[in-house]
C-alpha cells in the first residue's frame, strides 16, 4: 500500500477512535463506557502504527 493508502488509513481510524470517544461520553453504564474509550483506544494505536500521525518514533532517553 502506498503512503497515500497508509495516511488515509490511519485517518479513518483516528475518525473512528474520535467516534468511540464521544459515544463512551455519552455512555450510562460504566461498563459501556470503559468498552468504548478501551476500543478507542486501540483504534488511535492502530493509526500510529499505519504510519500517519507524523510523530517520530525517537527514543527520547537517546
Amino acid at each position: 500500500m502506498g503512503a497515500a493508502g497508509e495516511s488515509g488509513r490511519a485517518q479513518q481510524m483516528r475518525a473512528k477512535a474520535q467516534d468511540l470517544e464521544q459515544a463512551a461520553e455519552r455512555a450510562t453504564d460504566p461498563q459501556e463506557r470503559q468498552r468504548l474509550k478501551d476500543k478507542a483506544r486501540q483504534f488511535k494505536e492502530q493509526s500510529e502504527h499505519a504510519g500517519g500521525t507524523g510523530k517520530p518514533d525517537i527514543d527520547p532517553t537517546m
